[in-house]
């Protein structure tokens, strides 16, 4: 089966359906929306602060001290980019052109490590904000109808004849409670008080996985440590040379 339409001019498009309609004209095409100069800044913004752009200039960091460790460095080894100019006459003016004999003090080496400081510190701050706002807050209510969550389980608890069904149904919920805590989650009850068209409900709420973060914002709180403790070593120590 193969669809085909004429506009009129003899050609047909066998890619189209029948009933398929152009725009009548070109102004009928949806507009995008323009970002502007304060749009474009805070899109860069928020790509340079993800967590991806700090993972990306890390192995570039890595990538650029591979140098380094292959030609001699005058900070350590002056005396090996002499003998190395002795050696490579020809090569040597290239090299020292691209700051490979000043690796960790040239100027591309100090943009990654610059970039990667920013993207660290403009992603740890907010996320500590929002981790530690979210440590604060209660667990949210539970819903009066478990179907609205994507996954849950319903059951029920049959009252023996004589027993109090509301003293059964806060025994249930303080039962779940303690099995959560015990679980290690994070527990809050909700009370409802009865009312005309509602007869009085408890439930109990749990929620856990915050450890999984926080251990994520030490690491990364560490590293900028680390790229602190670096920046600043190697600004203020001392190096002899014999």
């Amino acid at each position: 089966m193969s669809n085909s339409r004429s506009d009129g001019t003899g050609t047909s498009d066998p890619l189209r359906p029948a009933d398929h309609a152009d725009a009548a004209t070109p102004a009928a095409a949806i507009a995008q929306p323009q970002l502007g100069l304060i749009g474009w800044l805070r899109w860069g913004w928020r790509q340079l602060t993800s967590m991806r752009t700090a993972l990306v200039l890390l192995l570039l960091l890595a990538i650029a001290a591979i140098p380094g460790s292959i030609v001699p460095q005058r900070t350590a080894d002056p005396n090996g980019v002499l003998q190395y100019k002795t050696d490579n006459p020809g090569l040597f003016p290239i090299l020292d052109g691209l700051q490979l004999f000043d690796v960790y003090s040239s100027v591309w080496f100090s943009a990654i490590y610059i970039l990667l400081f920013i993207s660290l510190i403009g992603c740890v701050i907010p996320r500590t904000k929002h981790h530690f706002n979210a440590l604060r807050a209660r667990p949210p209510r539970t819903p009066a109808r478990l179907s609205r969550l994507d996954d849950h389980a319903e059951g029920e608890r049959i009252v023996a004849p004589g027993q109090d069904a509301e003293a059964a149904a806060v025994a249930a919920v303080e039962l779940a409670q303690a099995q959560l805590r015990k679980a290690g989650y994070r527990v809050e009850r909700y009370d409802t008080a009865a009312t005309a068209k509602r007869p009085a409900t408890a439930s109990v709420s749990a929620e856990r996985g915050y450890a999984r973060e926080t251990g994520n914002l030490v690491f990364h709180a560490a590293l900028v440590g680390v790229l602190i403790s670096v920046g600043v070593g190697g600004g203020l120590t001392y190096t002899g040379q014999t």
